[in-house]
């Protein structure tokens, strides 16, 4: 089971909103459509109805990040497993696109879509995919971007456990913050450094030969 592919699924959907600009992607049918991919097929289910439902799974989804973020394994673990009740997964051995050289299937597990609607059948993927990474990589590998005021979701899978952003455009954009800010703090002490150097100069006392 490709679990990356699975769990980009809450990663996608968390990542149409950014609270901190006021900006939201996810405003019509078009936009869930595209969440889906190559899923095709569960696209199509998707109605004006469900702008409103993938906005409050989305919520929930976030929620999971947070509490990974803010090391509450407990918490994320509590609200992962309300989603993955709420929306369960109809798994499937399936052997389509993938042959071997003799032209047999290549058997793997997929997550099949749920058949109520296209919100249920997102949210069960995407939860499931979420549990699948967490329980194999650690709560610790779900993150918010560190680069203020980005917050996006992204999933750690560098061998240190080192990430700390979701694109190398934020990560550029927290370094560059981060040396500017060193390069003011080194002139703000340089000035008073050299102010104080004055001072001293000042009140000490001459002596006259």
């Amino acid at each position: 089971m490709e679990l990356a592919y699975y769990s980009d699924y809450a990663v996608r959907l968390v990542n149409t909103e950014e609270p901190a600009r006021n900006k939201d992607t996810l405003t019509s049918v078009e936009s869930i459509r595209e969440l889906f991919g190559e899923s095709s097929q569960a696209a199509r289910r998707a109605t004006d109805a469900d702008v409103t439902r993938f906005r409050s799974v989305r919520g929930r989804l976030r929620a999971v990040f947070t509490a990974a973020d803010a090391g509450d394994e407990t918490q994320a673990v509590d609200l992962l497993n309300s989603l993955l009740l709420e929306f369960p997964v109809n798994p499937q051995i399936s052997g389509h696109d993938f042959r071997d050289e003799d032209g047999r299937p290549k058997w793997h597990m997929h997550l099949a879509d749920h058949p109520s609607n296209a919100t249920s059948g997102y949210a069960a993927i995407a939860a499931m995919g979420l549990a699948f990474h967490l329980t194999e990589y650690g709560v610790d590998r779900l993150g918010l971007c560190q680069a203020a005021p980005c917050r996006n979701a992204y999933l750690d899978t560098s061998t240190n456990r080192s990430r700390r952003y979701c694109s190398d455009r934020c990560a550029t954009r927290a370094n560059v913050a981060a040396y500017r800010a060193r390069k003011r703090l080194e002139t703000e002490r340089s000035a008073s450094t050299s102010r104080s150097e004055d001072t001293a100069q000042e009140t000490t006392p001459r002596t006259d030969r």
